[in-house]
């Protein structure tokens, strides 16, 4: 079996997407294509009420992986004596309908620092089942006692309702977060260059020497023009670029004052 993702302490994980009871086989397909987004490979379905059809693989579209070679169990119990022994996370709705829910970005902090699994170098891969129940009525009691953890997935509108391939994507987006993994490399992206040296200082010189030119008197070493102006520059942390552009116009600025002034000399 290919490993899902290595964390830093080399742990092998598997990512085991787990569907109970799904009504809609649109949604099997889909969460096979979220599946294939976020780099998850194996797709298990308990107890499914309904056909998996042409209808299931439109959806998956590219992502046919974890649905063609999807599993299936006809209960609850044979999942779980049939799979290895690993970390159980059930999903329910926000409300929680009085279960002790807790937020999975918590609950992934939470197993940085407390889960040995993660704390220490364990030998033995990891297995994790993210767990959804059926679009209409979620998951039983009895299932999420099943689980180690029951989460909710965070959102910030008004409508806290998710499809369940929404649902399927947005736990596998947090998790591989928090388990990591190589990113795709999308056609034609370039490698990721190393990030650009933001220059140590601004350019003083120009800027005293614009200064000097408007006539402004830099001869308080405290608090001068020249000192307010780098301040307010550096709070803002202008981009290389920034930087650039910032010198050009202050040396064409000074040339064309120091041109005006010899204008006005020969004036006289």
């Amino acid at each position: 079996m290919q490993i899902d993702a290595k964390n830093e302490n080399n742990l092998k994980i598997f990512i085991n997407v787990v569907l109970i009871r799904t009504l809609y086989d649109r949604n099997i397909g889909s969460s096979s294509r979220a599946m294939a987004n976020m780099g998850a490979k194996r797709l298990i379905l308990i107890n499914p009420q309904c056909e998996v059809t042409y209808e299931a693989q439109l959806a998956a579209a590219t992502g046919q992986t974890a649905l063609q070679n999807r599993t299936v169990y006809a209960s609850t119990s044979d999942f779980l004596a049939s799979e290895p022994e690993g970390l159980r996370i059930a999903f329910t709705a926000r409300d929680g309908k009085g279960r002790s829910t807790r937020d999975f970005q918590e609950t992934l902090k939470w197993l940085e620092q407390n889960s040995p699994y993660f704390i220490e170098n364990k030998s033995e891969p990891l297995h994790i089942y993210l767990i959804f129940g059926a679009e209409d009525a979620g998951l039983s009691a009895d299932e999420v006692q099943d689980a180690h953890f029951c989460c909710t997935i965070p959102t910030y509108g008004d409508n806290s309702s998710l499809n369940l391939s929404q649902a399927v994507l947005l736990a596998l987006f947090m998790l591989r977060q928090f388990v990591g993994g190589d990113k795709t490399i999308l056609d034609g992206q370039q490698p990721e260059r190393s990030p650009e040296v933001l220059p140590s200082i601004l350019p003083d010189l120009s800027l005293k020497a614009w200064l000097e030119e408007l006539g402004v008197d830099l001869s308080s070493k405290k608090t001068n023009a020249f000192t307010v102006l780098k301040r307010m520059l550096l709070q803002n942390t202008p981009s290389p670029k920034e930087y650039q552009m910032l010198e050009t116009m202050v040396q064409q600025t000074v040339r064309k004052l120091k041109r005006l002034k010899d204008l006005e000399k020969n004036k006289e």
